[in-house]
């Protein structure tokens, strides 16, 4: 038995959990999505930012979860094609959320709001910089499949108790 298949069958064991997990960790993205939103592409489009400076710490906060989101529910997408199911779309979207590794390695956050607010020490294309903030939406519809596993699974399980009963 090889360590993958070892994994993985723990893994699926005890998938309800991993589930869940990567869907809380991943739903804080929100968060995030709302700020980038609100402080940096109504800024470059309209000249106003609308989330509050005294909530800064809550973006920082969400920071630190994302790397831990990106790994569990990639590890979702990956367990799909493991098991053989949904290959094309667990493929999609692991391309799709995997792409944040590029941004936020690459071009910042902090790096495209700089450029926006003409603090850049090192100027970008405008262009780039509307790139990377794409990057961020493009894990839109890999949350909402996320969530929608964890609602299928909620309404499976009460199922089984309600037949159990």
């Amino acid at each position: 038995m090889t360590i993958v298949k070892r994994f993985f069958d723990w893994y699926n064991s005890n998938y309800d959990f991993h589930l869940r997990l990567a869907t809380l960790l991943f739903s804080l993205q929100v968060v995030h999505l709302v700020w980038l939103t609100c402080n940096v592409v109504l800024f470059k489009l309209f000249g106003i930012s609308v989330f509050p400076p005294e909530l800064n710490w809550l973006i920082a906060a969400v920071d630190y979860t994302e790397i831990p989101a990106l790994i569990t529910v990639s590890l979702v997408y990956i367990n799909d094609i493991f098991l053989g199911k949904g290959t094309r779309k667990a493929c999609l979207y692991l391309l799709l959320l995997n792409s944040q590794w590029l941004h936020m390695l690459w071009i910042t956050d902090e790096i495209v709001l700089e450029n926006f607010t003409g603090q850049a020490l090192v100027a970008i294309p405008v262009w780039l910089a509307w790139i990377a903030i794409s990057i961020d939406y493009l894990e839109l519809p890999v949350m909402y499949d996320t969530i929608l596993r964890t609602l299928r699974l909620k309404k499976n399980n009460a199922k089984e108790e309600s037949e159990f009963i």
